[in-house]
């Protein structure tokens, strides 16, 4: 039975897919004009600005992340969704007693944002986003930070995530993992050994408290 669920936000409660491929293409051309395709930033999804764009230039990785992030804020609310059946599925879980909390790579203020713009800030106890961290995923630290502060037993805890590092940072902090059918990493998410795949966001329910009225 979990009695606290721990949440990506990008790619897995909300759709920011699009956003965030088109975010680094518009980067990279002003950098690297026809150097990359959108299929290229795909493996970028779910890591740190910081990892992508050293890997892009070490020597100009700061000011296209800078880049990144105008863009970014800029076309957000044209560009985030929800994905199908998460307000339904928070909402059954917070009336059956569960914790929930959100643990995101993603600066406070723009987790905040996507949350707000959702209408999903309501069914979190806890945020962890990526500056209340000194480590980011696939480090175990922002899971573990989520579980103290909601007091949360690791038995009973599960990460869900759309990315190889959600899965990594939940196995390496001890607690069960859970991937979306619905992200764009495909086998390489399969490859990290999930404890459940889930096709739809209803499929947690059943994994929760014996209390929820399913």
């Amino acid at each position: 039975m979990i009695r606290t669920f721990l949440f990506d936000l990008d790619g897995t409660l909300v759709n920011t897919n699009e956003l965030i491929l088109a975010s680094f293409q518009y980067t990279a051309d002003r950098y690297f004009p026809g150097r990359y395709k959108r299929e290229d930033f795909i493996s970028f999804i779910g890591e740190p600005l910081e990892v992508s764009f050293n890997k892009m230039d070490a020597t100009q990785a700061a000011q296209m992340i800078d880049v990144y992030r105008a863009h970014n804020s800029q076309h957000h609310d044209q560009m985030v969704r929800r994905f199908p059946l998460v307000s339904e599925t928070l909402g059954k879980l917070r009336e059956g007693g569960c914790l929930l909390g959100v643990v995101s790579t993603k600066k406070r203020d723009m987790v905040l944002r996507g949350l707000q713009f959702t209408g999903m800030t309501r069914y979190f106890d806890t945020i962890v986003a990526g500056d209340d961290v000194t480590r980011l995923k696939p480090d175990p630290e922002p899971v573990e930070t989520a579980m103290q502060r909601l007091d949360a037993d690791p038995e009973t805890t599960l990460m869900v995530g759309d990315s190889p590092s959600d899965i990594l940072a939940g196995a390496r902090a001890h607690v069960r993992t859970a991937a979306v059918d619905w992200s764009l990493k495909g086998s390489a998410l399969k490859s990290c050994r999930p404890d459940y795949w889930i096709e739809q966001m209803t499929e947690l329910l059943p994994l929760a408290s014996t209390a929820l009225s399913l």
